[in-house]
């Protein structure tokens, strides 16, 4: 006769249990490792250029590319792990649009401000809103609205893949969404870290601290976007890259909508967490794979 512990479990099962929790910790750091590897391989040498440590004529505009690091890592490991039926699964995941209306308006909220404060602030001048600012990125040149897609492409799709795509519904399988939030901010801060030695982000503890903040609260927003819109990679992949859009313009990261912005998703963050309590961080159950 099977030995059953508390909970119902034969102790085969509890084994296999036991079994499957080493698997899954090396697929998380087989996924880090590779997600870096690809997004380090193109930002490293960008930060010793910049820092005068490399002499090679390394093109600044190749840094969009690294925001396709983790959208790769999710999709060799997917495929890894589960064949042509997780792909399926991830691209249905990836495209679904099917949902309240009002995760669509949560979705496209940062260009919504974006406008709000331009109108708001061409009336207070008398003069029409300027949304030629957005036209003017580092490194890519003049491309009208048109640059939208390389936002939403990069640091939209391209992260959005992995991070809330791959690795945040497998983090939440064995813990609260709050926990999985935390160690993805963990993870996703450190992934950042070489653009601070050419993108000059980071200039001391105080800039460092507000960043730290800033992808925490950033963190906690896409997992409540991502839970409450069932597990929509495509939401969170469009708040995502149009966030970095309205806010990463050349005039833009000094102005309104970086400061409002950043702000709001840190108060709603808090909110979340009160609200919504740490077990899902949302109204509906934490999406898990």
């Amino acid at each position: 006769m099977k030995q059953t512990p508390m909970g119902g479990e034969t102790m085969d099962n509890a084994q296999g249990e036991r079994t499957k929790k080493p698997d899954r910790s090396r697929l998380f750091l087989a996924y880090t490792a590779i997600a870096f590897a690809i997004s380090w391989a193109i930002e490293i040498p960008l930060a010793l250029k910049r820092q005068g440590l490399l002499s090679a004529d390394v093109p600044f505009s190749i840094h969009y590319l690294a925001a396709f690091g983790p959208g790769i890592a999710g999709i060799v490991l997917t495929w890894r792990e589960k064949g042509l039926p997780g792909l399926k699964e991830l691209l249905l995941r990836l495209f679904k649009w099917r949902v309240n209306a009002v995760w669509w308006i949560v979705a496209v909220s940062p260009l919504l401000l974006f406008l709000l404060i331009a109108f708001t602030e061409g009336f207070m001048r008398g003069t029409p809103p300027d949304f030629r600012i957005l036209n003017h990125f580092d490194f890519l040149p003049h491309m009208g609205v048109a640059v939208v897609l390389v936002w939403l492409a990069t640091y939209g799709f391209g992260e959005e893949i992995g991070w809330r795509g791959y690795l945040l519904p497998r983090l939440q399988r064995d813990r609260s969404a709050w926990s999985a939030s935390v160690i993805l901010w963990l993870i996703w801060a450190t992934w950042h870290a070489p653009s601070f030695f050419y993108l000059q982000t980071v200039s001391g503890v105080g800039t460092l601290l507000g960043f730290l903040i800033g992808v925490l609260a950033g963190s906690i927003f896409l997992t409540w976007l991502y839970n409450s819109s069932g597990g929509s990679i495509l939401l969170v992949a469009v708040w995502h890259g149009l966030f970095d859009y309205v806010t990463a313009c050349t005039e833009c990261k000094s102005g309104l909508v970086a400061a409002i912005g950043s702000t709001l998703v840190m108060v709603w963050a808090v909110v979340i967490v009160v609200i919504f309590k740490r077990p899902n961080l949302s109204p509906k159950e934490r999406q898990m794979l």
